[in-house]
């Protein structure tokens, strides 16, 4: 029961990680039904952003997380204005491989300057544990989950209480019929991107004391951050988290209790199953087109 509970909460810290990356799939989804292939890169990039200013110049933790977040947050928006925008209306296949594209840019970038070697950041939740009984569990585990708890309630009450917030649920619903009731649509979408960098940031620097940060990192939880996004229902805020949740949870089971491999697989069999039966995902929307 004791190594159940453990992987458990493995689980959900990883699958945290996942989510908060599926969450800017979906956010910048919303915003503009492009799919942000980079996204994963984002992430990795955040969190090289924070072992310099952490790491390497010795800033105070939170002085350094908050730096890394404003940091991604402006060139999330940069990324908007310079590869996302001039092409915005051309087809979707041309804007995936712009930001499938704009990731390997990412990546070489990162190894050019951080170099390959697998790096990590000391946090405050880096060594302690909480006890109880016979029980163990990781402060930086427990702290992912806060912070993913912490972080989604502000993004709710965001989009749910403020103007700008209301200005980008109305372009994510229809952007033609915001633009013409007066929203500034452009200056919307960059704010989504910014949000999306800066979400993809806090889950770069959360996964720091889980595992190492390297060029690649991006690209490996991208992957599974997609498929998160995917299984919560593609264009679902509750659903993105709630679907890397469940992936992080499988995962984290998958290899303590079945045989070597199924670590990996475990994940996509679930998703594919929860496809066959709901193929708008647990939290999406059906909608049923007439031949």
């Amino acid at each position: 029961m004791l190594d159940f509970v453990q992987q458990l909460v493995s689980g959900v810290a990883l699958g945290c990680v996942y989510g908060l990356i599926a969450l800017g799939f979906v956010l910048v989804y919303k915003a503009t039904e492009v799919v942000n292939f980079a996204q994963g890169d984002l992430m990795m990039l955040g969190g090289f952003f924070a072992f310099t200013f952490i790491g390497m110049m010795g800033l105070n933790y939170w002085i350094g997380f908050a730096g890394a977040v404003a940091a991604m947050a402006l060139f999330g928006m940069l990324a908007e204005r310079v590869v996302v925008r001039p092409i915005l209306g051309y087809p979707q296949f041309s804007i995936i491989m712009a930001t499938i594209g704009l990731g390997y840019f990412l990546r070489s970038i990162a190894g050019m300057i951080w170099g390959t070697d697998d790096l990590k950041i000391e946090t405050p939740f880096s060594q302690g544990v909480l006890r109880i009984g016979s029980l163990v569990l990781a402060y930086d585990k427990l702290s992912v989950i806060a912070a993913t708890m912490i972080l989604c309630t502000l993004l709710y009450l965001f989009f749910n209480k403020t103007t700008l917030g209301t200005a980008m649920r109305a372009s994510s619903e229809n952007m033609l019929a915001a633009y013409y009731m007066g929203i500034p649509v452009k200056r919307v979408v960059s704010v989504v991107w910014a949000i999306s960098a800066a979400v993809a940031t806090c889950a770069g620097v959360l996964l720091a004391p889980i595992t190492f940060i390297h060029s690649n990192v991006g690209l490996v939880l991208g992957l599974k951050a997609f498929p998160a996004a995917v299984l919560g229902g593609f264009g679902s805020i509750p659903g993105a988290v709630v679907g890397g949740v469940l992936i992080g949870v499988i995962e984290s089971m998958a290899g303590f209790y079945l045989p070597e491999g199924w670590k990996d697989v475990a994940p996509y069999v679930v998703l594919l199953a929860v496809l066959l039966l709901k193929p708008e995902g647990l939290f999406g929307h059906h909608v049923r087109k007439k031949v």
